[in-house]
């Protein structure tokens, strides 16, 4: 009887520590999420940029332009996160 009271105990104890690895590990798959999102918009802005035709001034400001609402996005969504 001690010995199914030991692997109940034993099975529970690995259960919980699954959970916790479960847990964890469904924070890094968002967060994971979080940084591919943000890589696809930044690869969507810096396309959109590339096909803008301007004069080569304009251009240079547009990409710092954008490049700024780049980083305040991205300092959003780490506060956020």
């Amino acid at each position: 009887m001690n010995e199914l009271i030991n692997a109940y105990q034993s099975e529970i104890s690995k259960n919980n520590q699954l959970e916790a690895q479960n847990h964890s590990l469904k924070g890094e798959v968002e967060g994971l999420k979080a940084k591919l999102t943000d890589f696809q918009n930044q690869y969507k802005i810096a396309k959109i940029v590339s096909s803008t035709t301007v004069e080569k001034d304009e251009s240079v400001e547009l990409k710092n332009k954008l490049n700024e609402y780049i980083k305040e996005i991205d300092r959003c969504i780490a506060h956020m996160s």
